[in-house]
């Protein structure tokens, strides 16, 4: 019997699973700025670790996700190590993208920037996570004016932008801004069933003079119209209802609904061909190219003089964003409060673009640029002070603010005798929020009852403790328990037997409890790999 194959792309290390440690975010109040009522978040950690931490609150609560990943081209950026064997390229993305994916709301969008040279791979990998039916299309973005020619057989003008939307059937269409004149959709719609569209008195303006018509056949071509009623058009419009058979676009409910708005249909001849009228309001879908001629698009150029103007030449930063592309992108399918999260922040351009259109954000970046170029230029965006990239076409004059994460160390670490202990950099409250995480509680402290630190359901409780927890005080926690809730408690020794006192209170030992549950010690998941795997021949 054959084992059942299905269509995958496939690379050395693919099928090795990594563990994150789900970490706490740590809030440091001393770098944030502005509104402290933001819920804006600026988060300085590797993405791997800051995006575990994140899916337990967030997961669902994303609208859009835009990141630009280290595009694994040999460039040697000086802010990302971008030489990668395509094999562990892959295997670094993979854990990234599915846990955006888990962080998308049902009607959320991803995008992610990449050039030729891991589009295809990056294509199939996408659709493989979010499934092939959830791919909404590709943008083409002119990233230059001039091309170039390095390393290639010919000149690129152009990079990518994938999307992939968490379930197609919810996802919102891209849109790329309104129509600015009135546009006419035809009624009539050959090769649709006949059926017959009653347009009630005064409901239609005539473009042809005022006369009687009679009952009759006004099909032309392959149209099919028959006018079954007489009718008077006096003062250009229909002094009695109607009634027309024929093969229609709409239907007579959508035709009721048209009049009930006050849109107009028009008939300009005696062959009557009835057309509905959309005002310059209309939003239309965007193009999938995103140029200069057809968006007056920025590019590479028009980003790098952003940052000069933000950081000066020396502070510059490598192949940024120009904040124009990032603003298109949002715009199709964001709208004002919707959280965007970029976790390749780079230089902040997510975060500012998303500042100013009123969108909530988190950045998440592990490079000392978090702190040189991100916060600075959020900074300059909430005092006003920017005014470059797209502040003058949003009006923007400043505003709002952000709040500053770094990770946790790890929960655990190795002693001098190879054990696993308790970091010593957990206090009391950060050990409860981490065991909270790891098993899978959220950490909601009650101000009444201090066992009750945080809950998976409405009556399911967790409580850490480093104190010995004896018969005595399991006691004094059941006295005070409901019949319908339920506890578990993690601390670090416990009376023997005690755990089976209760049936409604579990008691497990710590660091045990946890181990071999994901990884530890582990500083970060960056993509500075220094020793890629090797491809060995066949024979």
């Amino acid at each position: 019997m054959t084992s059942k194959q299905k269509l995958e792309l496939t690379w050395i290390g693919k099928d090795k699973t990594i563990k994150v440690e789900p970490r706490i975010l740590v809030h440091d109040g001393t770098k944030d700025y502005g509104d402290k009522n933001t819920d804006n978040m600026l988060i300085f950690g590797d993405n791997l670790l800051a995006l575990k931490a994140l899916e337990q609150e967030y997961a669902g609560k994303v609208k859009c996700i835009y990141i630009d990943p280290p595009y694994n081209t040999g460039s040697a950026f000086e802010h990302y190590d971008d030489n990668l064997e395509h094999s562990t390229w892959l295997s670094l993305m993979k854990p990234r993208l599915e846990i955006l994916r888990n962080l998308l709301a049902d009607d959320g969008v991803m995008f992610v920037q990449i050039d030729d040279n891991e589009y295809a791979y990056l294509k199939v990998l996408l659709d493989e996570i979010f499934g092939r039916r959830n791919y909404c299309g590709t943008f083409v973005w002119e990233k230059k004016k001039k091309p170039s020619f390095l390393n290639a057989n010919m000149g690129s003008i152009t990079e990518y932008i994938l999307s992939h939307a968490k379930d197609r059937r919810f996802a919102p269409a891209f849109i790329g801004g309104f129509t600015t004149e009135n546009k006419k959709y035809p009624i009539n719609n050959a090769g649709n069933g006949i059926k017959i569209l009653t347009f009630p008195a005064k409901s239609v303006c005539f473009k042809c003079s005022d006369q009687i018509f009679e009952p009759q056949d006004m099909s032309e071509g392959n149209i099919i119209t028959k006018l079954l009623d007489r009718i008077e058009v006096k003062n250009g419009t229909n002094e009695n209802s109607f009634r027309l058979e024929g093969e229609w676009r709409y239907s007579q409910a959508k035709i009721d609904e048209i009049l009930e708005k006050k849109e107009p249909i028009i008939i300009r001849k005696a062959t009557f061909r009835p057309n509905h009228i959309k005002d310059g309001k209309e939003p239309k879908k965007i193009k999938n190219l995103l140029s200069i001629a057809h968006y007056n698009m920025s590019t590479y150029e028009d980003a790098t003089n952003e940052t000069r103007e933000l950081f000066g030449v020396d502070g510059a930063f490598d192949y940024p964003k120009p904040e124009k592309l990032l603003q298109t992108l949002l715009q199709t399918i964001t709208s004002e409060g919707d959280l965007v999260l970029d976790s390749f922040l780079g230089s902040g351009t997510t975060a500012a673009v998303a500042h100013k259109m009123g969108r909530k954000y988190i950045g998440i970046e592990l490079g000392e640029h978090c702190h040189t170029h991100c916060i600075p230029r959020l900074q300059k965006v909430i005092d006003g002070t920017d005014q470059g990239g797209i502040s003058k076409s949003v009006g923007w004059t400043g505003g709002g603010g952000f709040k500053y994460y770094y990770l946790a160390p790890s929960l655990l670490n190795k002693d001098k005798y190879g054990q696993y202990v308790i970091s010593k950099e957990y206090n009391a409250d950060m050990l409860a929020a981490a065991m909270a995480k790891h098993e899978g509680f959220l950490y909601a402290p009650d101000q009444d009852q201090f066992w009750k630190q945080g809950k998976s359901s409405e009556n399911d409780y967790i409580y850490t403790t480093t104190n010995h927890v004896g018969a005595d005080v399991l006691a004094a926690i059941a006295g005070e328990m409901k019949d319908d809730e339920s506890l578990l408690i993690c601390c670090k020794s416990f009376d023997a037997g005690v755990a089976n006192g209760y049936s409604n209170i579990t008691v497990k030992k710590i660091p045990g409890a946890i181990l071999g549950s994901c990884e530890f010690d582990k500083a970060n998941y960056n993509l500075n790999i220094i020793n890629p795997p090797v491809i060995e021949d066949e024979e």
